[in-house]
């Protein structure tokens, strides 16, 4: 759906550009090329995005937001700013770490706003864990800083590309501590919230799941790993129990068939690279990350900083703008559930 044709009222979303020597500016500055029926609010340096509209060549009009005004919509060219101030000079290609504390303001001040509701949801651009890891700060990336930071128990991580949904179980650790962290109780919980972020921020009244085993061909009876024997199928049967239409634990290398893709709702896979290739193979540069179970909507883009593209006008902005549909749409979805249910 394109946003400038959603019905109803004006929306404000925070849009965060990320690392500053990335290409999240360049993308930001993409989107306000055209007219938006929302009220895009950049949080960031406002000297960075003028800096860098400078280098592309690109004419942008930046107006002090204001919080205490009614939400407009966004004419071409131009965005509205809620000023954080870079520690330095941001340069193209160039990480600085003095900027991370930096890149978490901006967040700060987007979840802090989606809170209060000054914003109806953030979208956000890359940022560079490694970056904020050298500042002396352990980062580990959006989906946990965000559910720290809203002391949320259980998120998940969710892309999403056309048809396919691919929902992680796990989400940054190193693969050598993925079986310890999948427990019976998380298993549950993660389940739970997949199901019910289908239902609330997707509008799948009863959400079909594919859930992938962790071992190869789904552990083959316990020959190669138990944890599908004393993890996953007791799980399920459990959820199954209380109507949650699930499916597995299936190999995941025929998880992702196209049939199974076009009669599921979302295919849960137990760790990060089980599952994330084959989205991206599909949709890459579209695809769009949501993360589910946070007392906010928060959408993000499907890529990294791209500091080799970072002022160079090559970098595309198709993943940025799906973002932005996604989460206006999630909150279109949300709102009328909530009108429903209060009749």
């Amino acid at each position: 759906m394109d946003d400038c044709h959603v019905p109803g009222q004006i929306l404000r979303i925070a849009l965060t550009p990320g690392e500053p020597a990335g290409i999240g500016p360049d993308l930001c500055l993409a989107l306000a090329r055209q007219a938006r029926a929302v009220e895009l609010v950049a949080v960031c340096d406002p000297a960075l995005l003028e800096e860098r509209a400078t280098v592309l060549g690109q004419s942008i009009r930046l107006q002090h937001f204001d919080p205490g005004a009614p939400p407009a919509a966004t004419a071409a060219g131009e965005l509205r700013i809620l000023p954080v101030p870079l520690a330095v000079p941001a340069c193209c290609g160039t990480l600085d770490s003095r900027n991370a504390r930096y890149v978490l303001a901006t967040l700060d001040h987007a979840i802090a706003g989606c809170r209060d509701g000054t914003f109806a949801a953030m979208v956000t651009g890359p940022v560079h864990k490694a970056a904020i890891n050298a500042a002396g700060i352990r980062f580990s990336g959006h989906t946990e800083y965000l559910a720290e930071a809203t002391q949320t128990d259980t998120v998940v991580m969710l892309l999403a590309a056309g048809e396919l949904r691919v929902a992680l179980a796990t989400t940054h650790i190193p693969l050598a501590q993925v079986s310890e962290h999948i427990t019976r109780d998380r298993l549950q919980r993660v389940i739970r919230v997949l199901h019910a972020g289908l239902q609330d921020c997707f509008g799948i009244p009863q959400p079909r799941i594919l859930v992938c085993g962790l071992n190869p061909h789904a552990g083959e009876g316990g020959h190669l790993g138990r944890e599908e024997i004393d993890t996953l199928i007791p799980v399920l049967e459990d959820l199954r129990r209380e109507s949650l239409d699930l499916e597995g634990p299936l190999p995941a290398d025929t998880a992702f068939t196209p049939a199974n893709i076009a009669h599921s709702d979302a295919i849960l896979a137990m760790y990060h690279d089980q599952g994330l290739p084959v989205l991206k193979h599909i949709g890459f540069g579209h695809a769009v990350n949501v993360t589910l179970g946070l007392p906010i909507i928060r959408t993000s883009v499907d890529h990294g900083t791209a500091l080799d593209l970072a002022g160079t006008g090559r970098a595309t902005s198709g993943s940025l703008e799906a973002a932005l549909r996604y989460a206006i749409d999630m909150v279109r979805t949300g709102s009328a559930r909530e009108q429903i249910s209060s009749r």
